[in-house]
């Protein structure tokens, strides 16, 4: 009866303990588990070294990509501007063609109204009804050459500027403020905007010192 007891009282002592001493398998799980974590180490390593040059590769396609999107927003821009330039290029020579027309068309006009001025002049003071209807032709043709943007150019009186008049005669003068001076207009001069589109034909003093006597 009291072996019994004994037994029983081992038997708890050792289930009070987890059961009685550890085995031989209880090391063996051990020593496997830090083999595990130590040949896992090297592998978290490698893992996190391709991480990071995954990150560097897509921070240097960004990069790239960055650049790209500028040289393209630059080429876009370039592209708007030469575009830019090419209308207005073309607008500005649409324009000069077309003053140009406008100049022929009116130098036509121009000489038109010579010849209605010269036909007044010879008939002088000519109060009849044939004078006065070339008069309002003469007055019509001249507001349709100014209604084109047609100017007469003023040329008595100012020093003679061979861009604006013809010199087709000359005057001695004595005077030295006289010289170079425009003292006659025999063809009124026009001009278009900035263009002289038909000079005009003048007499030039020409200065002469008074002989020494």
């Amino acid at each position: 009866m009291s072996g019994n007891s004994h037994t029983d009282a081992t038997q708890e002592a050792q289930h009070a303990n987890g059961g009685g001493p550890p085995g031989p398998d209880a090391g063996e799980a051990a020593g496997a588990r830090s083999e595990e974590a130590e040949a896992r180490a090297p592998a978290d390593d490698v893992v996190s070294e391709a991480a990071d040059a995954e990150k560097e590769r897509l921070r240097a396609d960004l990069e790239a990509s960055r650049r790209r999107v500028d040289e393209l927003a630059r080429a876009y821009q370039a592209v708007n501007k030469d575009r830019e330039e090419f209308k207005q290029r073309l607008t500005r020579e649409r324009e000069r063609m077309m003053d140009v027309e406008r100049g022929n068309v009116a130098v036509s006009l121009l000489e038109a109204i010579d010849d209605l001025d010269r036909a007044l002049s010879m008939s002088g003071p000519d109060s009849s009804s044939l004078a006065q209807g070339v008069r309002m032709i003469r007055d019509s043709l001249l507001a349709k050459a100014q209604g084109m943007g047609i100017e007469r150019v003023t040329v008595v009186g100012q020093t003679y500027d061979p861009n604006v008049a013809e010199a087709t005669d000359m005057e001695i003068t004595t005077s030295p403020d006289e010289d170079q001076k425009v003292v006659a207009e025999f063809r009124a001069a026009y001009r278009l905007k900035d263009r002289v589109i038909r000079p005009a034909r003048v007499k030039v003093a020409k200065y002469v010192a008074p002989a020494q006597a």
